[in-house]
């Protein structure tokens, strides 16, 4: 059976959403720079050999719609090149990589392109007209009728302070739609985690992503973008310098007035890209290009939506428990940090060490485009078990909706 590996990766810089550095930029031209910066580092490869291309993107639609995955291809020049658009909303592009990687276990294909975007920037945004007012501001513009009383329950117990429980007990429908701060507030409540936790959580991803741009780490995966004005982009737009406590405690709660979240222990709202080139062993042997990493194993797994940020419990246990592996033979850990107050209970649950965990910052300093993530986090990963001559790593996150994924991988 053949094995996948990968052998080149490639990610644009992160912007702020709306007033970051690629706010101008469209989704599906900054996919396609990324993916061409990705197949450039494989010049053995014949570009029409590749057979499929797999674009993850959390939100199609508007300027991230049509397809996307096929307007790369044909933006690359590859008539010939099948493309298909995914969406598992947070880990899209971890997506993306499981089907290049089923699809060459299978023996249904020797090479693919795995990629994410999201320009949260240039959303096509719905209409949530007839909602009330509240609710329109929790929930934003979709909906569906079928959730408007578990969305009313959401922000009713925001308002009250009440602690979560699960509406299942109730006979209540779970809210599908709830606001991601809303599930994080709710995990702060039955984990235990305290404001306190999550804002050092938060300090530690800033410090961390600002000592790895002192040592060079981010430079060795990003790929500069230029803007249509000419202006090129080389750096993330996210980490901050001298981030501490003291100021990251004094900043107010978001989702509830009571509550734990805040705009210093979760990620930001962004824009990027991210891509990878994915082929069989034997194809890679046949052309003569030295794979970066074997992927072993990956796994999804779902839970209550209201709880979502645990969802990189049961999905790291079902990838390692694949890969015939235990939390004790990985080397480096990388869960996205959409909140601390999910990260903290996840690598607690999983007895992940914490000086394994993100260790060049993750999310809240770098930041989270939705589509671009996992493709990012794989990238991530691979750059630090090279940088730190680590062998092992396990890369899983959350997933809005009620999901968790996760991929193992072993460095050749």
């Amino acid at each position: 059976m053949p094995e996948a590996v990968i052998v080149a990766t490639a990610r644009s810089p992160i912007g702020r959403a709306h007033k970051g550095s690629l706010k101008d930029l469209r989704p599906d031209d900054l996919a396609t720079t990324i993916v061409d910066a990705a197949l450039n580092k494989v010049p053995q490869l014949d570009r029409t050999l590749i057979e499929d291309l797999y674009l993850g993107c959390g939100l199609p639609g508007g300027e991230q719609g049509f397809n996307m995955g096929r307007v790369v291809a044909t933006k690359l020049g590859l008539d010939g090149l099948p493309g298909a658009t995914i969406t598992r909303y947070c880990s899209s592009s971890l997506q993306t990589t499981r089907m290049a990687f089923h699809a060459i276990k299978a023996g249904e294909g020797d090479i693919f392109i795995s990629a994410g975007v999201e320009t949260v920037s240039r959303f096509a945004r719905g209409s949530s007209d007839g909602l009330p007012s509240e609710l329109q501001k929790a929930v934003g513009p979709w909906t569906n009728p079928f959730f408007d009383a578990a969305q009313a329950r959401t922000v009713g117990s925001a308002q009250s302070g009440q602690t979560w429980h699960d509406p299942r007990e109730d006979g209540a429908v779970p809210d599908i739609y709830i606001g991601m701060g809303y599930t994080a507030e709710n995990l702060a409540q039955i984990k235990n985690v305290t404001r306190e936790e999550m804002d050092e959580f938060g300090v530690r991803s800033q410090n961390l992503a600002e000592k790895a741009i002192a040592n060079g780490f981010w430079d060795r995966e990003i790929t500069p973008v230029t803007l249509p004005d000419g202006t090129v982009v080389s750096k993330d737009d996210g980490p901050r310098a001298g981030v501490t406590i003291d100021a990251v405690s004094q900043l107010k709660p978001v989702f509830r007035p009571d509550g734990r979240v805040t705009a210093g222990n979760c990620c930001p709202l962004n824009d990027g890209a991210a891509a990878l080139v994915i082929m069989s062993d034997t194809k890679a042997r046949e052309l003569g290009i030295t794979p970066l990493a074997r992927i072993l194993s990956t796994g999804v797994t779902a839970l209550s939506p209201e709880i979502m940020g645990l969802g990189p419990v049961e999905a790291s246990k079902q990838a390692l428990k694949r890969a015939g592996l235990t939390v004790g033979d990985v080397d480096l850990f990388e869960i996205n940090e959409a909140f601390a107050a999910q990260v903290i209970p996840s690598y607690k649950d999983l007895g992940i060490p914490l000086d394994k965990l993100n260790v060049n910052g993750g999310a809240i300093a770098v930041g989270h485009p939705f589509g671009m993530t996992g493709a990012r986090i794989t990238g991530t990963l691979l750059n630090s078990l090279d940088f730190h001559d680590k062998t092992i790593g396990l890369e899983t996150m959350c997933v809005g909706g009620g999901q968790g994924m996760a991929l193992v991988i072993e460095r050749l």
